[in-house]
């Protein structure tokens, strides 16, 4: 007679956040704080508090935990699979929220009511698209074409091999350009003459002897 083999209970989920110990208080304290700091603790503290006690009853966090860990590891390695399939499925819940709320517009007799009714159900419809739109973005990445722009701050000077004079030499033949350049001048090009004589001392005058003129 062939036994019948029994099926495993299921371990009971642990709802304790895991956290790594430490003979050292300063280093299980900060342990502490970036476990109750981390991304996926927060993210499932917000799903805790979102959804039934049915659903999160036989939930075992720690499990919870490493999966969330595990998704934000595939984003940061360009394996963006859950995320379409999220934006997916959002863009369907957006859609059925559209259509129940223009339901319950119908149904209104007041245009108030109406009103209100319809513009959360444009309102879901809206974020519907915008959904689709970013899902869309990630299957097929728009491209940027950018057009190369060389701008330079100031003067800028190239000397290919030449020999650039210096200030001193330009300032000294400044003058004789505008000479050489002027239509009605010129340089006079012929040779140095001598230089003329000083003129000699002049004895000084000898007293007028005003009686002898007198």
């Amino acid at each position: 007679m062939a036994t019948r083999m029994k099926t495993p209970p299921n371990p009971k989920p642990s709802k304790a956040i895991p956290v790594r110990a430490s003979d050292n208080p300063a280093e299980h304290h900060g342990n502490y704080a970036k476990a109750i700091t981390a991304p996926e603790v927060a993210a499932h503290r917000v799903i805790m508090a979102c959804e039934h006690q049915d659903l999160t009853a036989p939930l075992d966090v720690p499990g919870m935990l490493l999966m969330l860990k595990d998704q934000g590891a595939a984003f940061s390695s360009g394996d963006m699979t859950h995320a379409e399939a999220m934006l997916s499925a959002q863009a369907t819940a957006l859609q059925t929220l559209f259509a129940r709320l223009t339901e319950k517009a119908m149904m209104q007799s007041h245009m108030p009511n109406l009103e209100a009714f319809m513009r959360l159900a444009l309102r879901a419809q809206s974020q519907s698209r915008a959904t689709l739109q970013t899902l869309a973005a990630i299957k097929n990445p728009p491209v940027i074409y950018a057009k190369q722009i060389n701008q330079t701050t100031g003067q800028q000077q190239i000397n290919n091999g030449v020999t650039t004079p210096s200030r001193k030499r330009e300032i000294e033949t400044e003058p004789n350009k505008l000479l050489e350049e002027a239509p009605d001048e010129r340089m006079d090009t012929r040779a140095t003459s001598a230089a003329v004589g000083a003129d000699p001392i002049m004895a000084p005058l000898g007293t007028i002897d005003g009686a002898a003129y007198g």
